[in-house]
Order: structure tokens, then C-alpha cells, then sequence
């Protein structure tokens, strides 16, 4: 007999764990009996996970609201701002109001870049915005970040050379998204290398995943500072006279985190850096 309550009481453990699953778990015992006892418990805990749920849920739908609010309230003002300033250098004024107005519109496309940056973060870390990542060659996200990147590279006398590598390799990805964090990617090589210099890109094919390495002439990063470049508004010790605000690179691991990939960097003070990219091939 008590074999066979020691089953049942399995048997509804087990039936409760189901149920909580499903969304459709009912008391059944309503004795002063332990199991019964448990499922009132049980009970209580999952109202209280399903009430926490629904406020998280709130929670993020007021998030998405404010987040495209502020989008939306800054798009037009900075784009007058940039316009004005852009009117106002065609005009005929002294070299010195030149260069203000040149620093206008520099610290306005800045600012510009960091708000929309702030956006597609909080998108990517509250979950309003889904990634759709879906098998696809390689080769068509590289082309799009080569064409962005060209005008950058030509005016620092840069050559960006992509290794050969097979048309028909391909990974599990977002394109809009990946080809933005692999721009960034990108973006900082130019950036930090040094003038009529070399950036390779090499894409290395394993089991499980597609790996995009970069490969670029900078000053390089220090041990210590490799697992902090990826923090929000990071910026490296020989880096900040540069341009930047230090959002890139954590939007960058966001997204191939949230495909399922992940990154490495291998650096060293004076002789550049390796960022290599893996997107997984399922």
C-alpha cells in the first residue's frame, strides 16, 4: 500500500511539472494531506511567475514605445541640424566659422550614430526586435560591408583584400543585422590602421561554423584590455584621440551572440589585430 502511494505521488508530481508546462495546471487535492499542501503551494508560485511574466512583458512594450520615441523626437531636429550647418559652410564665410560649422556637423552626425546605435541595442537587449537568421552564402553580407567601407579605406590609401575563398560557402544568419556587426568590425580596421596599409579578410569553413577573420594593420590591444573592448562605451588606452563612442564593438557581439555565434580577438600592442567572426552552419 504504501509502494503504491509512493507511485502516486510520483505520478502527480510528475503530472503537475507537465501541466505547469502547458499552462493548465489545476489543484485536484483538497486534504491536509503533504501533497496537497504542495499543490497549493504550487499553485501560488505559478501565479506569481505568470503575473511576473505579464509585467515583464509590459515592461518591455513600454521600453519599445520609448525607444521609438526617442527615434522618432530626434530624427528631425538632427537632420535640420545638419542641413542648417551643411547651408551654412556654402556660404560666404571666414575660415574660422569654416571650422565651427565643420565641427557642427561632425559632432551632430556623432551624436546621430550614437542615438541610432542606443536604439538598435535596446531593441537587441529588451527582445522587440527579432534577429531571422537563415542559411545563406557568405559572400553576399562581404560584398554589401566592402562596398560601405570602400570610400573610408580609399581615403586613408587602405587596401582591403579578401582571400579567396569558395562562392558556395555558406552560414546561419541575418543579413541586415550580421552585415552590420561585421561592419563594425571593418569600420574600426580601417579606422585604427595605419595609413597605405593592409586589412585581409580570410573566410575559414569548420564543422559547425563559418568563420569571418579580419585581419587589420592597427596599433593592436593589449592582453588585459581584450575582454573589455566589447563593454558599452569601452574605449580603448590608444584609441581615444580616434573618432568613436565606444558602442560598435558591444553592438557587434550582441548580434552574433543572438545568432547562436561568437567572437574572438587575438591582438597585440603594435601589431594589430585579428577578429574572427563565427556563424554557425545550422
Amino acid at each position: 500500500m504504501r509502494k503504491r502511494g509512493i507511485r502516486y505521488t510520483y505520478a502527480r508530481l510528475n503530472q503537475m511539472i507537465d501541466e505547469a508546462m502547458t499552462g493548465n495546471f489545476e489543484e485536484q487535492s483538497y486534504d491536509e494531506t503533504e501533497l496537497s499542501k504542495l499543490e497549493v503551494k504550487w499553485k501560488r508560485f505559478l501565479t506569481s511567475s505568470k503575473l511576473s511574466n505579464q509585467k515583464l512583458e509590459e515592461e518591455r512594450a513600454n521600453i519599445k514605445e520609448i525607444v521609438s520615441d526617442i527615434s522618432h523626437q530626434t530624427k528631425t531636429p538632427l537632420s535640420n541640424i545638419l542641413l542648417y550647418s551643411q547651408l551654412l559652410e556654402e556660404q560666404n564665410i571666414d575660415e574660422n566659422s569654416k571650422k565651427l560649422v565643420s565641427e557642427i556637423i561632425k559632432q551632430s552626425e556623432k551624436l546621430e550614430f550614437l542615438i541610432q546605435s542606443l536604439v538598435k541595442t535596446s531593441r537587441l537587449e529588451t527582445g522587440t526586435f527579432q534577429l531571422n537568421p537563415k542559411l545563406q552564402e557568405i559572400n553576399q553580407v562581404l560584398e554589401e560591408i566592402l562596398v560601405q567601407v570602400k570610400k573610408k579605406a580609399e581615403k586613408k590609401g587602405i587596401e582591403v583584400i579578401v582571400e579567396e575563398f569558395p562562392v558556395s560557402i555558406k552560414a546561419v544568419y541575418d543579413k541586415k543585422w550580421s552585415g552590420e556587426a561585421l561592419y563594425n568590425i571593418l569600420d574600426n580596421a580601417v579606422k585604427y590602421s595605419k595609413e597605405k596599409s593592409k586589412i585581409h579578410i580570410q573566410v575559414k569553413e569548420y564543422e559547425l561554423f563559418v568563420c569571418i577573420e579580419i585581419n587589420d594593420a592597427g596599433e593592436g590591444i593589449a592582453e588585459e584590455e581584450i575582454p573589455l573592448i566589447f563593454q558599452r562605451f569601452y574605449r580603448g588606452r590608444n584609441v581615444k584621440e580616434e573618432e568613436g563612442v565606444g558602442i560598435g564593438l558591444y553592438l557587434t557581439r550582441q548580434i552574433i551572440e543572438a545568432q547562436k555565434g561568437y567572437i574572438k580577438v587575438i591582438s597585440k600592442v603594435g601589431e594589430g589585430a585579428v577578429f574572427s567572426a563565427y556563424l554557425p552552419k545550422k
